[in-house]
C-alpha cells in the first residue's frame, strides 16, 4: 500500500513525524498536491471585526504548533460554524478521560471506514505514538477486517467493533454493546461514542469538500 502521507504538508511534532514517515502504512494511494473543493478563507482576520479575530485565534490555538489547516481555511468562511467546530472537536481531543490510544484507534478505523485518507494521514501515527501496534494498524487499515485477528488486544477490538457499528450501520448490536461495557465505564463509553460521531463528522465534512482528493483509494 502506498502513502499519502506526501500529499498535504502536515507539520508534526518530530518524533511523531518520525513515526509518520516511516511506520504509518496508508490503506490509500499517493498524491503530491492538495486543494479543497473551495477557495480558501483568508488566512487572518478581518481587522475591523473583533467577533471573526477571536473566532481565528481559537482556530489557530487549537492547531498550534502547526499552522491553520485547509480544513480550517475552508470552514472560516463560515466563521460561528467554524467557531463550533474547534471548541466542540477540542473538547473531545483534549477534556476526555478516555486513553490516547483508544481515541486514536477509533479514529484511526473510522478513517478507513468513510474513505478519508487526511483524517488517516493525521491519526494513524497518533495511534502509534499512543501504544497501538503497528500490526494493529495494520489489521484496522483494512475495511473489512477479521475480527479477532492478532494485533489488537479484546479491548482494542471492543473499540473497533463499536466504531464500526457507529459508523456503518448507526445502530448498535446489543452484543457490541455489552461488550464494549466489559472494558469501559459509564463516563468512558459517553465519550468514546461523542469521539465516533464527532469524527464521523469530520470525515463526511473533509470528504465533501475534497472530493476530489477522496477518491484516490485503492
Amino acid at each position: 500500500m502506498l502513502s499519502l502521507l506526501t500529499r498535504v504538508p502536515i507539520q508534526l511534532p518530530p518524533s511523531i513525524l518520525a513515526i509518520t514517515t516511516t511506520t504509518a502504512k496508508s490503506p490509500f494511494s499517493t498524491h503530491s498536491t492538495h486543494t479543497m473543493r473551495l477557495p480558501y478563507a483568508p488566512a487572518t482576520p478581518n481587522p475591523d471585526d473583533p467577533e471573526e479575530q477571536r473566532i481565528y485565534a481559537a482556530a489557530v490555538a487549537r492547531r498550534a504548533p502547526r499552522p491553520l489547516q485547509p480544513l480550517d481555511l475552508t470552514l472560516l468562511h463560515a466563521p460561528p460554524l467554524a467557531a463550533g467546530y474547534n471548541a466542540f472537536l477540542q473538547a473531545v481531543r483534549t477534556q476526555t478521560s478516555l486513553p490516547a490510544a483508544v481515541r486514536e484507534l477509533a479514529i484511526a478505523r473510522i478513517a478507513v471506514l468513510n474513505h478519508a485518507p487526511y483524517e488517516w494521514a493525521h491519526h494513524a501515527p497518533l495511534a502509534l505514538a499512543a501504544g497501538v501496534s503497528q500490526r494493529g494498524l495494520d489489521v484496522i487499515s483494512r475495511k473489512e477486517a477479521r475480527v479477532g485477528s492478532e494485533g489488537l488486544d479484546e479491548r482494542e477490538w471492543a473499540v473497533v467493533m463499536y466504531a464500526d457499528a457507529m459508523t456503518r450501520d448507526v445502530e448498535v448490536p446489543a452484543d457490541v454493546f455489552q461488550e464494549l461495557r466489559r472494558w469501559f465505564d459509564e463516563r468512558e463509553v459517553v465519550e468514546l461514542t461523542v469521539t465516533v460521531a464527532a469524527y464521523n463528522a469530520v470525515s463526511r465534512i473533509l470528504v465533501a469538500l475534497d472530493g476530489e482528493y477522496y477518491s484516490f483509494l485503492l
